[in-house]
C-alpha cells in the first residue's frame, strides 16, 4: 500500500516529478529550437571551409579568405558566423553592397558596424548616417571611428562626397623636408597649405591647431582640379609640423588617397591628381591592396624570391619613415635571427636590423632596412588582424606608386636610385641605419587618435648592421633598388612654395 501511495503521489499535479515530465516538450521547445543550432550540426566540410576562411583573414590573406568564404556559403548558407565573417572579407575588398547584403536582417553591434563603414565609404551618407545612430545607440558600444564620422555624416545628407570638378591632370611638386615624408601642396577650402599622405589614419585630418573644426571641406590641386565635399576629421597637427619643420595643416588619408587616381613619386618630386582611370604603365608590377575594416591598406608580400618563401602581410604606413617595421614573427619569417639586431641608443625598445630581401609583385628589393619594435602590435590589436609588419614610405620612396581602380590596385614602377638620392637627403645604400623611429601607442586604423596620426620621433644615430648579402634575383624577375632608409632629420628650413612641375606622365 505504501508503494502504491508513493506511485500516487508521484502522479499528483503537484509533485515536481509531474511538473517535469508534463513541461519537458515546452521546455525543448523554447531552449533547444532549431534558432539556436548546436555545435554538431556544422557540416564537417563547412566547417572546414569556415576555419581556413577565419585563419587566413587573420593573417591578412583576403584572396584566400575570399575562397574559403565563397566554400563555406556554399555550404552552410544560414550561419551567422560564416555570414559575418564574409562579410568583412567583401568590405576589405571594397565590395560595399555585397558586405551589405551578408549582414542583412543581422542584428548586433558587428552587423552593424560593418553595413555603417559599407555605407560610408560606398559614398551613401544618408544610410551610413541612420545606421550609425543605430549603432552608437548601444551603451556598450566604444567605436571611437564611428562616433566622429556619424557627425560628419548628419552634416553631410544630401552630398555627393569626393566630386570632382576642373581638368583631367593637376601636378604638383612635392617639396624635402629632410625625411622621406610625402609632402604635398594644396588648397584647403581656397587657402594655400602643404598635406601629407598618411595612410595611418582612414579619413582626412584639418588642423584643428588655427581652429579648424570636423566639416566636409573642399581641396585644390596644382589649380587645376577641385575635389569638393570631403569629409575631415580635426586633429592638432602641430606637433608632426614641429618634427618636420613643415606647416602641415591636411593629412591625406586612405578613404581620400584612393579616390584621387593618384601617383606620388619621391623620387621625382611630383603628386599627380587624375578625374580618370589612367592606363597601366609600360614598366610595372600589380599588387592587390585590400582594406581592414575599410580603412587599413593592406599588402602582401614574400621575404624570399623563391616560390616557397613564406608570405607576410604589411600594413602601410607612410607617415612611418623607416622603410619597414616588424614584430618578432615577421624577423623570424625573413630568416634574420633576433639575436643579430642592434640596439638604437637612447630607444631600448627598438632594434635595427636587415631584411635580407622583400619581394613584392614581381619586384625584389634588396637589404631593406628595418627596425624591430614600434606600433604594429597595437595596429594588430586595433584591427584584429596578425600583422608581420609595417611599410613605411621609406619603402615607398624607392618607386612611383599609383593607385587605381578605387584604389584596390596598387602599380610599382621602379624608378633609378640617382633620381631618390640626387635631392641629397637620402644617405648612400652602404650608411648605416639612421631615420625616426614609429611611436608606440598608435591608434588603430580606423579609430581616432587622440592627438593625430602617430608621428615619428627623432633617433639618434645608430652603428650600422653587419652587412648582410643580397639575394640574387630569378632572370625573369626586375630587381628593384634598396629603399633608402630615412635620414635624422637636421632641421631643414621649411618646406618653400612648389616650382613650376615638370611634365608628368599622365
Amino acid at each position: 500500500m505504501k508503494n502504491l501511495q508513493r506511485r500516487d503521489a508521484s502522479r499528483s499535479p503537484a509533485s515536481p516529478a509531474f511538473l517535469t515530465s508534463a513541461l519537458a516538450p515546452l521546455l525543448f521547445a523554447l531552449g533547444c529550437g532549431p534558432a539556436v543550432p548546436k555545435e554538431a550540426e556544422w557540416p564537417p566540410l563547412g566547417k572546414k571551409w569556415y576555419e581556413r576562411a577565419s585563419a587566413s583573414y587573420r593573417s591578412g590573406d583576403i584572396e584566400d579568405a575570399e575562397i574559403a568564404c565563397e566554400n563555406a556559403l556554399r555550404l552552410v548558407p544560414d550561419r551567422s558566423e560564416v555570414r559575418t565573417l564574409a562579410a568583412h572579407v567583401a568590405l576589405a575588398q571594397l565590395e560595399y553592397d555585397r558586405a551589405v547584403q551578408l549582414v542583412r536582417g543581422m542584428n548586433g553591434q558587428e552587423p552593424s558596424a560593418i553595413r555603417s563603414r559599407a555605407y560610408w565609404y560606398a559614398g551613401k551618407i544618408t544610410q551610413a548616417a541612420d545606421e550609425l545612430d543605430h549603432l552608437l545607440a548601444d551603451p556598450e558600444m566604444r567605436d571611437p571611428w564611428a562616433t566622429e564620422v556619424a557627425k560628419l555624416a548628419r552634416q553631410g545628407r544630401g552630398r555627393e562626397p569626393f566630386a570632382m570638378s576642373g581638368g583631367l591632370l593637376a601636378v604638383t611638386e612635392m617639396p624635402r623636408v629632410g625625411s622621406t615624408s610625402l609632402i604635398v601642396p594644396v588648397e584647403v577650402d581656397g587657402e594655400p597649405a602643404l598635406g601629407m599622405i598618411a595612410t595611418d589614419v582612414a579619413e582626412a585630418v584639418v588642423d584643428s591647431s588655427s581652429g579648424k573644426e570636423a566639416s566636409w571641406i573642399s581641396l585644390r590641386f596644382a589649380e587645376r582640379i577641385e575635389v569638393s565635399d570631403v569629409p575631415a576629421m580635426a586633429r592638432d597637427l602641430s606637433r608632426i609640423s614641429r618634427q618636420l619643420n613643415a606647416p602641415i595643416k591636411l593629412l591625406i588619408g586612405v578613404n581620400l588617397l584612393r579616390h584621387l587616381h593618384a601617383t606620388f613619386d619621391f623620387g621625382g618630386g611630383q603628386f599627380v591628381v587624375r578625374s580618370f582611370e589612367p592606363p597601366p604603365p609600360p614598366e610595372a608590377t600589380t599588387l592587390r591592396v585590400s582594406y581592414v575594416r575599410g580603412g587599413g591598406m593592406l599588402l602582401r608580400g614574400a621575404f624570399g624570391v623563391d616560390d616557397n618563401a613564406p608570405w607576410g602581410s604589411f600594413l602601410v604606413n607612410t607617415s612611418m619613415t623607416y622603410p619597414v617595421a616588424l614584430d618578432k614573427q615577421g624577423w623570424e619569417k625573413a630568416g634574420v635571427q633576433l639575436g643579430s639586431l642592434s640596439a638604437i641608443p637612447n630607444l631600448a625598445s627598438v632594434k635595427q636590423g636587415t631584411l635580407p630581401v622583400l619581394r613584392l609583385g614581381a619586384f625584389e628589393v634588396p637589404g631593406v632596412p628595418g627596425v624591430l619594435g614600434g606600433p604594429v602590435q597595437e595596429m594588430e590589436q586595433g584591427l584584429d588582424i596578425e600583422l608581420d609588419g609595417l611599410l613605411g614610405s621609406g619603402l615607398l620612396a624607392a618607386f612611383r606608386v599609383t593607385l587605381v581602380d578605387r584604389g584596390k590596385t596598387m602599380w610599382l614602377e621602379d624608378i633609378p636610385r640617382a633620381a631618390v638620392s640626387g635631392a641629397g637627403d637620402l644617405p648612400p645604400e652602404d650608411a648605416p641605419l639612421e631615420g625616426e623611429a614609429p611611436l608606440d601607442g598608435t591608434p588603430p586604423m580606423d579609430a581616432a587618435p587622440t592627438d593625430g596620426p602617430a608621428a615619428p620621433a627623432p633617433a639618434p644615430k645608430a652603428p650600422a648592421p653587419a652587412p648582410v648579402p643580397k639575394a640574387p634575383a630569378p632572370a625573369a624577375a626586375p630587381k628593384a633598388p634598396a629603399p633608402a632608409p630615412a635620414p635624422v632629420p637636421k632641421a631643414p628650413a621649411p618646406a618653400a612654395a612648389p616650382k613650376a612641375p615638370a611634365p608628368a606622365r599622365p
